[in-house]
């Protein structure tokens, strides 16, 4: 297994539109087992494919706190929302250290494809609600502080752009 690397907003490539998973092979497996790896090293609870630069409909995520109740989602779909909306405090592995409200259905119906490609449905509702919207946003190239206000967009996005000339001018000069 690897560790991915995990793209960064406000990197072009998160916009990108997933395509369907077709073929289910050692490939796939692998990637899987990379990304749940890749969310757990991070630590985060969720991790779609799009965020490390592979455009196809692949979602892991684990709300356990043990970290041993992996969730593989291929091809996801939400087939039911509840009409009850909650806000919830939301980050990303891909806008690292921030945190902002989001409002999302507060339960939702799932239906999606396993390793296998076996269907399986899934009622969720919490922190796995919020997760499993959360990350399937970012496979139609959705990024939660999209649904921030533009001003405090442009602030993460600033922000963003600073840590990574930051990074690179510390990696130029051997501090990291």
């Amino acid at each position: 297994m690897s560790i991915l690397n995990i793209l960064r907003y406000p990197d072009a490539r998160l916009h990108k539109i997933a395509k369907p998973v077709t073929i289910f092979d050692a490939r796939l497996k692998k990637l899987v087992a990379d990304m749940a790896e890749t969310m757990y090293d991070a630590p985060g609870v969720g991790l779609a494919a799009s965020q490390v630069d592979v455009h196809e409909q692949l979602v892991v995520i684990d709300t356990s706190e043990t970290n041993t109740d992996l969730l593989v989602f291929i091809n996801p779909e939400i087939i039911w929302s509840s009409p009850e909306r909650k806000v919830y405090d939301e980050g990303c592995l891909s806008v690292p250290g921030i945190y902002d409200g989001v409002e999302r259905a507060a339960e939702v119906k799932v239906r999606a494809l396993d390793i296998d490609g076996n269907s399986f449905e899934l009622h969720a509702d919490g922190l796995l609600a919020v997760c499993v919207q959360h990350e399937m946003d970012h496979l139609i190239g959705k990024v939660f502080v999209e649904y921030l206000s533009p001003l405090k967009r442009n602030r993460i996005k600033t922000k963003m752009l600073k840590e990574e000339r930051q990074e690179q001018y510390d990696k130029q000069r051997g501090r990291r």
